[in-house]
């Protein structure tokens, strides 16, 4: 894992602050990688709770699904975006590419905001698993309010 900011291709979160105060964790997670591995998940669970409820989606297909999971052309996803105009549909595009039988169901009856939202939701959450572990101990919260608030130095 690259560290905080660098220029670590998919793998990292690029930003003059993460290379300063995030963690590789941290980054990682902010990272296209895990973001659009996200979204692939979400196809694949939509995908298997829509063949619960009776589509004609077969084993073959949510196999393929899985086994592509983490096979993410990004030059391929740029190249698609780049004429679609949109990211989510690019994706779509280039899961498909690595999942022909089952191109068809990915994204089958979403909206870009059901891998968008989701994605947001889960990095946020996962974010936070991170994060709060090493702010429990901390003892510098601000006296002056009810509400805990962290802060830094004379800046309260």
């Amino acid at each position: 894992m690259a560290a905080g900011g660098d220029s670590g291709g998919p793998d990292c979160y690029r930003s003059p602050l993460a290379s300063r105060y995030a963690s590789p964790e941290m980054c990682f997670v902010f990272s296209d990688r895990y973001k659009f591995r996200t979204w692939r998940q979400l196809w694949l669970w939509l995908a298997e709770a829509e063949q619960t409820l009776g589509l004609p989606i077969t084993d073959e297909q949510i196999q393929e699904m899985k086994s592509n999971l983490d096979n993410i052309d990004f030059k391929m996803a740029s190249e698609e975006e780049r004429q679609l105009r949109h990211d989510v549909m690019a994706h779509v595009h280039t899961f498909g590419h690595c999942c022909p039988k089952a191109a068809g169901i990915i994204h089958l009856g979403a909206t870009s905001c059901y891998v968008g939202d989701n994605t947001d939701l889960i990095i946020l959450r996962n974010a936070f698993d991170l994060l709060l572990p090493k702010v429990r101990g901390w003892k510098n919260f601000s006296t002056r309010s009810r509400v805990p608030v962290i802060g830094d130095g004379l800046q309260l």
